[in-house]
């Protein structure tokens, strides 16, 4: 089986990407990190592509205004040039439009850091403490024109404790988010993944699974 190119698209610490970059080095991830596309200038993120010798560019969409749809071929056209089968959304900070999504359909993952279809969007950390929340958790799903409201993938729930504030609580999630972004990669990329309507179905022959409560 050909390994797939990888696109990742990330905007800060870059710490979900190193996620991918270690698995690989530890042989858990068989696909071929193609890219990455940054939108902030200077983030991390490309400090830690330059040291393992990924491809990266930088598509700060400052200068794009509202002119999202400029912003996006921009990015679509490295993508497109990198020859990416599967684009991750990495901490990548942006909305995208229908376009996009229609140019790569099926074929882009976002990990969110709460168990959807509970809070969703920016906040997510905050906003289970703020509702009372006893547990939490991250989502990894594909992307679909709603907000964070793609097939899902996989999720592992995380405790939230008395005194947890969003800090806190966002650092234990990212710990999950670093075990199951990769995983979900693997299996996107050994075909073992089905959407079926709203559900997503995992073949599982000959993988065993992690605990995901």
């Amino acid at each position: 089986m050909a390994r797939i190119n990888v696109g990742v698209l990330a905007s800060g610490r870059g710490t979900d990407f190193q996620s991918l970059l270690d698995a690989l080095d530890r042989g858990e991830l068989d696909v071929h990190i193609a890219v990455l596309v940054c939108n902030v200038p200077g983030a991390p993120v490309i400090e830690r592509a330059k040291r393992h010798g990924v491809p990266h560019a930088v598509v700060d969409h400052k200068p794009f205004g509202t002119d999202r749809a400029a912003f996006e071929r921009g990015i679509l056209k490295i993508l497109r040039q990198h020859r990416v089968d599967l684009v991750v959304f990495a901490g990548f900070m942006r909305l995208v439009s229908p376009y996009f999504i229609g140019e790569f359909r099926n074929r882009i993952i976002n990990i969110h850091p709460s168990l959807l279809p509970s809070f969703p969007g920016a906040h997510a950390q905050e906003d289970a403490i703020k509702a009372g929340a006893k547990v939490s958790g991250c989502t990894i799903h594909f992307v679909d024109e709603s907000v964070d409201g793609g097939p899902i993938i996989l999720q592992k729930a995380v405790p939230v404790l008395d005194d947890d504030t969003p800090e806190t609580l966002a650092g234990r999630i990212l710990e999950q988010e670093h075990s199951f972004l990769p995983l979900a990669v693997r299996l996107f990329a050994e075909r073992r993944l089905a959407i079926e309507g709203r559900r997503v179905r995992i073949n599982r022959d000959g993988i065993e699974l992690p605990p995901m409560a």
